[in-house]
């Protein structure tokens, strides 16, 4: 059990949560995750990165975003309520080390996985540019956290209502080409913005590290769910990753794969939503009467 001890609506799909898991807290490192089960049987097992941990009060911090039927179920959990299941930490750290100058690219909820490796980095006194990009300026999360930790910030959004009106590929073009060139790019954000950062560095030789979230189920390198093509070969992105080379990563296969279940998951995620509204409208009818 882990009790969730804090709750945000960060927008209106994305959620905070503060979770009571001491051992976690303790031994996690940025760039691991979780692995939570919802329904304490047969529910569904989800992969969520740790966005921050508070080893003192024995806390985790995980971010997302509802999208099928646990991350819903996950939304309706309110303070005081338990997590039956939740394992970690998984996965291979980051690797930290002084670089010079690095470059974090966020995009939409990717910001929240990326805030411990940036201020991990930052600790081990890299200078950091940091890009942060969204659709709209209500979807941008962890804008503040980001820019305590930044040397300088890049705001983007697709309709320009906060920031630059750009994907976060163009800045980061233009920090390629500055005489004093990026020492390293970490980029985690959806699959398709991660490929194109990737190829925007490629030309530059800038080694560039991406975070693959991809289907997972036991977190254990058991099921194979999880595999994905890096230079040539397969591995597994909860033991081998999930951090990876972005220039050797096969994206086009990642997305196919992720594609599978996405009609299930749409159905899911609109059925969570017509379900919710209906619950509301007997409620308020309840409160008429």
């Amino acid at each position: 059990m882990a009790r969730i001890m804090e709750k945000k609506q960060l927008s209106g799909e994305v959620f905070m949560i503060r979770v009571h898991a001491p051992l976690i807290a303790q031994e996690r490192k940025a760039g691991q995750f979780v692995i939570l089960q919802v329904e304490p049987i047969f529910g569904e097992r989800i992969p969520l990165t740790i966005a921050d941990a508070d080893p003192a009060a024995g806390t985790i911090t995980l971010v997302f975003q509802t999208v099928g039927k646990t991350t819903h179920a996950l939304a309706e959990l309110n303070e005081g309520q338990d997590i039956p299941h939740l394992c970690g930490p998984l996965g291979r750290p980051t690797h930290i080390e002084k670089f010079g100058l690095v470059v974090c690219v966020g995009g939409g909820i990717g910001v929240a996985p990326l805030h411990p490796i940036a201020k991990a980095l930052k600790h081990a006194g890299n200078r950091l540019s940091v890009i942060m990009g969204a659709r709209s300026a209500n979807l941008l999360i962890f804008e503040k956290e980001m820019s305590a930790l930044a040397d300088e910030i890049i705001v983007c959004t697709d309709d320009g209502s906060r920031g630059r009106k750009a994907l976060v590929t163009e800045p980061l073009k233009e920090l390629c080409v500055r005489p004093q060139k990026p020492d390293l790019v970490v980029a985690i954000g959806p699959p398709i913005m991660m490929k194109f950062c990737s190829e925007t560095t490629r030309p530059f030789g800038i080694p560039t590290v991406v975070s693959l979230n991809t289907i997972m189920i036991d977190g254990t390198g058991m099921c194979g769910g999880c595999r994905v093509t890096v230079g040539g070969r397969t591995k597994f992105v909860c033991v081998d990753g999930p951090e990876f080379d972005g220039h050797q990563v096969d994206f086009d296969n990642m997305m196919k794969r992720l594609a599978a279940y996405r009609n299930h998951e749409n159905t899911a995620h609109e059925k969570c939503h017509l379900e919710k509204e209906l619950r509301a409208l007997r409620e308020t009818g309840a409160e008429k009467t």
